[in-house]
């Protein structure tokens, strides 16, 4: 299936409803629903992502045009699992122990999802535990938010957890006040500015091509 360019301009534009038309109307063509997710769905959340990151697009869009991909995915999540079609990981993402604030994580969560990924969404506040959680169900890639320095803390206690238990899971952290420098000075394995980079951060950890 070459690109359908009205569900990728869609997805652009924020077109909740009219992308869930486009999406039914390929699955009621018969379009098997992974080629539909790989070659229009997912390069249009690549391009708004490619789009923020230049200064052309800013957080409003970003969040509208992930909720039109999520209007699309709402479609074929459950077709998906049913034809045994594969995400390209599994990942949680959750804001750490004592911090409340969730719009950078949910944007993440939404362009991680777009990029194809299966996201486990921890919420907000999450202790060990809850990371240790995740892991033990199937997350190769721990993602940790913070919008207060009080907080940052907290993810260098995480990153110790793991490594001291041996774990194999890749530790990401972003948010307003993390800057790569304390990602370094923590032993996480990357670190990300924005919700696009999150997306890179995420491939480059899994060791898939973007």
């Amino acid at each position: 299936m070459a690109r359908n360019e009205e569900l990728f301009n869609a997805i652009m534009n924020g077109k909740r409803k009219d992308v869930a038309v486009l999406v039914q109307a390929e699955v009621n063509a018969g379009t098997n629903v992974g080629t539909i997710l790989m070659d229009s769905m997912i390069p249009a959340m690549r391009e708004i992502g490619a789009r923020f990151s230049r200064n052309e697009v800013y957080v409003p869009e970003m969040l509208i045009a992930a909720r039109a991909m999520q209007a699309g995915l709402n479609i074929i999540d459950p077709l998906l699992t049913k034809s045994g079609h594969e995400s390209l990981g599994k990942v949680a993402v959750g804001s750490v122990k004592g911090d409340l604030h969730d719009i950078g994580k949910n944007l993440v969560a939404m362009m991680v999802k777009g990029a194809g990924y299966e996201i486990m969404d921890l919420g907000v506040d999450c202790d060990i535990a809850k990371y240790d959680e995740a892991v033990s169900n199937g997350a190769q890639v721990i993602m940790l938010s913070a919008l207060l320095t009080t907080t940052m803390p907290y993810m260098k206690e995480i990153v110790t957890h793991f490594k001291a238990k041996g774990s194999s899971v890749k530790i990401l952290i972003g948010g307003a006040p993390v800057t790569q420098d304390y990602a370094n000075e923590i032993g996480a394995d990357g670190y990300a500015t924005d919700a696009n980079q999150a997306v890179a951060a995420v491939e480059k950890a899994l060791g898939k091509k973007s």
